[in-house]
């Protein structure tokens, strides 16, 4: 089957009118325990981007021309998510090719987009397997798409579906979506997950900087660093909804600033020193832990639907520079205490 009709191609790419259509690919509903292995190994951030499906078209159970064309992200735990949901209905899923990254963040990023639905619609010749000119969307992906342009340049209307894909039988059922689907809710369960990924890619510099600490300023510091991190990579997902002020900065300076606390009180106790000595060692965790944990907890911006794109610029440019500024203030008091300690001028 050749494509010849040039108008649903993406304006800002080539199109090849001679092109063959791709193989409509087949799925099912089941989960298996490989499935559940590779989720696994996404959650902790294994070959993190290694998890993804091939972009294309599949047939889900034994679809028809009039049957349902859904549209996923090419990141496994997307797809799986969607297919696993609609288990019992025929249909069509159009993967996109979001480079492995779900839908929410490809969104974000550009890659669920306008023009890759677009272009996806053409490779696949999906005019041509379907009837009807309709595509049904994650509401996540709103973001990346601009309704009225894939409909002008692909001839298919867009439909956004739930929020979760759980509540795809439903809307089905309904032919819309409820209030109740369209409403992005948060629980801990969704947060806590995020945190094994985050964890995972700090453990390494975090045991480095532990170990420097250690042998500059003892244990105390040591575990500070580790206290930091944890803060950063777990608490902060856990508790994001409790911690008073919207941007995520000052939530995890906030944060931080609370788990410094007992260690600013620990390493500022020694009867044997001056006041000032004392001060200037608690102030140190008060200056490092805080900008650690806040700057951690940036890396959540693009997992929470709390956040936009312009807000999270917005934040870096703002607040990066302070987190910078303590680190820098606090690495400087750190080494200048390390060496009055080693002048024995403390």
């Amino acid at each position: 089957m050749a494509q010849t009709d040039c108008d649903c191609c993406p304006e800002s790419a080539p199109c090849d009118c001679t092109q063959v259509v791709a193989e409509v690919r087949t799925t099912d509903s089941l989960i298996t325990l490989a499935h559940r292995l590779d989720h696994a190994l996404a959650r902790w951030g294994v070959d993190r981007m290694g998890h993804r499906v091939e972009p294309g078209l599949y047939s889900l159970g034994r679809p028809t021309p009039a049957s349902p064309v859904f549209v996923s992200a090419n990141y496994t735990l997307s797809f799986d998510a969607l297919r696993s949901a609609l288990a019992g209905h025929d249909g069509y899923i159009l993967v996109l090719d979001t480079r492995g990254i779900n839908v929410w963040c490809a969104a974000g990023k550009g890659t669920f987009g306008t023009d890759e639905v677009v272009g996806q619609i053409a490779r696949t010749g999906l005019s041509s397997v379907v009837a009807h000119r309709t595509l049904i969307l994650p509401q996540l992906g709103a973001p990346g798409i601009s309704g009225h342009e894939v409909l002008r340049r692909s001839g298919f209307r867009v439909t956004f579906g739930p929020v979760r894909a759980a509540d795809l039988p439903a809307f089905l059922a309904a032919g819309t979506a409820t209030p109740e689907m369209r409403r992005v809710r948060f629980p801990f369960a969704d947060r806590i997950v995020l945190a094994p990924m985050e964890l995972v890619h700090a453990a390494l510099p975090t045991l480095a900087g532990a170990v420097l600490l250690y042998l500059l300023a003892g244990m105390p510091a040591a575990l500070g660093a580790v206290a930091a991190v944890l803060a950063g990579t777990v608490l902060f997902p856990a508790l994001l909804p409790f911690i008073p002020t919207r941007d995520f900065s000052t939530k995890g300076l906030i944060l931080g600033g609370v788990v410094a606390l007992p260690f600013a009180w620990a390493v500022s106790g020694d009867p044997a020193l001056p006041g000032w000595a004392n001060a200037l060692l608690a102030l140190a965790p008060l200056l490092l832990m805080p900008a650690v944990t806040a700057y951690l907890a940036l890396n959540f911006t693009g997992s929470t639907p709390f956040t936009s794109r312009t807000g999270v610029k917005r934040e870096i440019f703002r607040y990066v520079p302070v987190m910078a500024a303590m680190t820098l203030s606090g690495v400087v008091l750190v080494l200048l205490l390390a060496a009055a300690r080693l002048t024995g001028a403390i």
